[in-house]
């Protein structure tokens, strides 16, 4: 009985450190100082020194540079500076009253309604440039470029008053060749075969001086499993060589991982998996793996596994898609899992998307059922 006393005690501190430094990473991540890890007010340059900060730490080794660092530059659409809108003289706030499709462009006035078409726009004056969206939910997004019009989202169950004059000063800024970086690392096997983890941690950044979009779910919380799994492998000698990346430019279209996979840095034939991890925060409702029906046999290991430790509620499959950092792998013939959690909150690309409300909920579970997966393969 004392020897289960202390297994149960060992067993509770482990699984309280893991969820604790999680919160510790995905805290850092979200706070003002990362700016939503975007492309304003150094939010995505200021989260890249924290990750490789960490990873020094562990004493990991940088797989291309000694920076740690792989940069590839793209253009973005930014708001950096003035975002204010009033309409009928109440001022809105930014991310909770109303938020900017992210490729409008800059625009200051007065405008009055003219016109209300059938998909819920609202022309100003009869101008192009300007329209009003009435949206349930206000989500954000990147753009690379910047149209001539800008529109302007609004939240119906916020705003329920007939539009009639609108006061704005919206400032955005097209930069052509922003610097992004991946971050790159790795730890010795006994096999020249590759394992890899990955995990974006950029995110949408903000708008204005005020109104960032923190990111918790998406990604701080795949970003914080990552550096676990870090910590656990340097811990326990891994057989195949593990590959630790940290892709920027996901949010903008999957870019990180599309400029690491062409550039030829690591031979993907020697890859034997790819694990993918995004959106872990929850897990209420199990986890979905996309690639799951196509990699039938690992699938199954999976499930296996899951069944014999009783870890997640269920594990669900996709097939292929693009939706995250795994895509490009997979286009190029690396067999790959993309996993996330189910279930639990709904926050996801807005400003409700924060650490403390991010309940973790079987973050242990996944970490227990990815590292049992790589030691069967």
């Amino acid at each position: 009985m004392r020897f289960l006393s202390l297994l149960f005690l060992f067993t509770f501190s482990v699984n309280a450190q893991d969820t604790a430094y999680a919160r510790k990473v995905i805290k850092y991540l979200t706070s003002e100082r990362c700016f939503g890890r975007g492309y304003i007010h150094g939010g995505l340059e200021t989260a890249e020194k924290y990750l490789i900060s960490e990873i020094k730490k562990k004493k990991l080794k940088p797989l291309v540079h000694e920076t740690y660092t792989q940069s590839f530059f793209h253009s973005v659409n930014i708001f950096p500076g003035k975002c204010n809108v009033r309409i009928n003289g109440k001022k809105l706030r930014p991310g909770i009253d109303f938020i900017l499709k992210p490729n409008s462009c800059s625009v200051k006035g007065k405008y009055y309604l003219t016109q209300k078409d059938s998909a819920n726009f609202i022309q100003l004056n009869g101008e192009q440039k300007l329209k009003l969206h009435l949206k349930k939910r206000l989500t954000y997004s990147v753009e690379n470029s910047s149209s001539t019009s800008c529109v302007i989202e609004l939240d119906t169950a916020k705003f329920n008053e007939a539009p009639k004059k609108i006061e704005l000063n919206v400032k955005s800024k097209v930069v052509s060749n922003f610097e992004s970086k991946n971050i790159l690392s790795f730890i010795a096997g006994t096999s020249d075969s590759v394992i890899v983890f990955s995990a974006h941690y950029d995110h949408l950044g903000g708008m204005g001086n005020k109104t960032f979009f923190p990111g918790a779910n998406d990604n701080a919380s795949g970003v914080s499993m990552v550096l676990n799994l870090i910590d656990y492998y340097t811990a326990h000698q891994p057989k195949y060589k593990t590959v630790f990346i940290f892709f920027a430019g996901e949010e903008a279209g999957l870019l990180g991982s599309k400029y690491f996979v062409e550039s030829e840095v690591l031979d993907l034939l020697k890859i034997k998996f790819l694990i993918n991890l995004d959106l872990l925060g929850t897990g209420d409702d199990g986890i979905m793996v996309v690639n799951g029906a196509i990699h039938t046999k690992q699938f199954d290991l999976l499930n296996r596994l899951n069944s014999e430790k009783n870890l997640v509620k269920q594990i669900k499959k996709r097939g292929k898609a693009a939706n995250s950092d795994h895509y490009w792998f997979s286009e190029a013939g690396v067999p790959c899992f993309f996993i996330y959690t189910m279930g639990g909150i709904s926050a996801y690309h807005d400003v409700y998307d924060v650490e403390k409300t991010l309940p973790l909920t079987d973050y242990v579970d996944v970490f227990r059922l990815i590292t049992a997966f790589v030691e069967k393969l």
